[in-house]
């Protein structure tokens, strides 16, 4: 554990069905303790007692179809979600981009969230400021950059997302499906910053559908099925398996 980044010890998540409430509101109302424990009793559970490690300086691969709990995994080390139970332990700072556009006020301009977002992830404002315009241009869009980012399209929001964390020091660094969206160029360019943290020894944890970019970054790679991990292992082993079970 003491080379550990991230770790899962029988980590499980579940969320309450509240569409089981059947007979209204106003039976609920009547029958309110029964009410509560049936909403209780019916959950649906992402995954169960789920256990794995993650080391300092991997980049770690999360694959399996939708609906299985990968972005939820991340959301758990990220800190937005709570597990229902178990124990998870993070050893460095996060920097997590898992959704577009999440953390970007729809008001302020490209320029302004970029220095918004930096604050929030640990930067002084001085720091952020010295880094500006690097982000600026890696990010393609010094055209739009001042215009309010509700403008922006997703691919614009993607850029301008990767290229805040892409110049920051991470420590731990959270990705859900960011090269999905994008052009070839701009992939290519993400690629690239990926490849100089992984010699940095920044620990990545990559969720994505794209074996291809899964193959061309990844360490580890694990599987998840079924509310619960259906395989853990060297990349080419992993993602074999996964296509033929495809």
């Amino acid at each position: 554990m003491i080379n550990a980044a991230v770790v899962f010890d029988k980590v499980s998540k579940s969320y309450p069905m509240y569409h089981h409430i059947t007979g209204g509101i106003k039976n609920l109302i009547f029958h309110l303790p029964q009410g509560i424990r049936s909403i209780k009793r019916t959950r649906y559970e992402v995954f169960h007692e789920l256990s794995f490690e993650i080391k300092k300086g991997e980049t770690f691969g999360i694959i399996g179809r939708n609906g299985v709990g990968k972005s939820t995994i991340l959301g758990l080390i990220a800190g937005v979600l709570r597990q229902s139970q178990g124990t998870i332990v993070v050893n460095g700072r996060i920097s997590p981009l898992l959704e577009l556009g999440a953390g970007f006020h729809p008001d302020l301009s490209g320029r302004e969230n970029i220095i918004l977002n930096g604050v929030l992830m640990g930067l002084t404002r001085e720091e952020i400021f010295k880094r500006v315009n690097d982000i600026i241009m890696f990010s393609g869009l010094d055209q739009f950059i001042d215009q309010p980012v509700r403008v922006y399209s997703s691919g614009m929001l993607t850029r301008l997302g990767f290229s805040v964390v892409a110049h920051l020091e991470p420590e731990i660094l959270l990705i859900d499906e960011i090269l999905a969206v994008g052009d070839i160029d701009f992939q290519k360019k993400c690629l690239e910053r990926m490849a100089e943290f992984k010699k940095n020894n920044v620990t990545i944890i990559f969720v994505s559908h794209s074996m291809l970019n899964v193959e061309r970054i990844c360490d580890r790679v694990m599987w998840m099925e079924s509310c619960t991990q259906k395989m853990i292992g060297s990349t080419n082993i992993v993602v074999k398996a996964y296509k033929e079970h495809e």
